[in-house]
């Protein structure tokens, strides 16, 4: 597991307030029960954490826990923070 998933994993957890077991790559914010205003909570707790900007046409194209893993490690990717 990456740094960026487990950290993710952790902001998920504690916003949503759901088991972490049931977190894997393939987890949709349906699976986990998160509901709209959990999502936005979610977005600034990663803009703050790993000091990226997600802009809000990007929003709809995380469908699981591992595609947003995968985007947040691109945008990492294109800072210089890997």
């Amino acid at each position: 597991m990456s740094s960026v998933e487990e950290k993710l994993k952790e902001i998920v957890v504690k916003i949503v307030h759901c088991d972490e077991k049931i977190l894997t790559p393939t987890s949709t914010w349906q699976d986990i029960k998160a509901d709209s205003l959990d999502l936005v909570q979610v977005l600034v707790a990663v803009e703050d954490a790993f000091g990226i900007e997600v802009p809000d046409e990007d929003l709809g194209g995380f469908k699981n826990i591992g595609d947003f893993v995968k985007y947040i490690e691109t945008r990492l990717a294109e800072k210089g923070d890997t």
